[in-house]
């Protein structure tokens, strides 16, 4: 088991635009189509490979929200690359953007990427933002995605 290593602000703010090292994932078929089972989509796209190359696809292709099985990295992090603060920690949202498709035996690399801190005052006291991306590329290094998520401090 991994244990947290806890930061300072500052060497959160010292992270701002570091890139950690990249994991790599291979996207298979099957987790493709359990994925689009369990939010009931049933768009060909995520189910039928002969439909999809119908399309001009080599493969299923993934729905939008798939890649979120892959945000946290498998790439062990050394301070600053990978900051947390004490103290409670809210979740303050969530968003993805997709650029490209992703299709099932592409090979994806994450990383991640604190891209913002900073502060406001609240009803708890001094809060602190940390903006988080994960940054999803294919195996020709094209961006295919980004998931940002912020975490509140308090």
């Amino acid at each position: 088991m991994t244990t947290r290593k806890y930061v300072t602000l500052e060497a959160v703010k010292k992270s701002v635009g570091i890139e950690s090292e990249p994991s790599i994932f291979e996207i298979e078929k099957e987790p493709i189509r359990r994925w689009a089972d369990a939010i009931g989509d049933t768009n060909p796209l995520y189910h039928d490979e002969e439909y999809c190359k119908k399309l001009g696809y080599r493969s299923l292709i993934v729905p939008p929200s798939y890649l979120t099985n892959y945000d946290y990295p498998l790439t062990p992090f050394t301070e600053p690359k990978y900051p947390v603060l004490t103290g409670r920690t809210l979740n303050g949202g969530n968003e993805y953007e997709c650029y490209l498709p992703v299709q099932a035996g592409d090979k994806i690399s994450i990383t991640i990427m604190t891209s913002d801190v900073y502060q406001r005052e609240g009803r708890l006291g001094l809060m602190t933002f940390v903006v988080t991306d994960y940054i999803f590329r294919n195996e020709k290094g094209e961006k295919v995605g980004i998931g940002r998520h912020i975490g509140i401090h308090y």
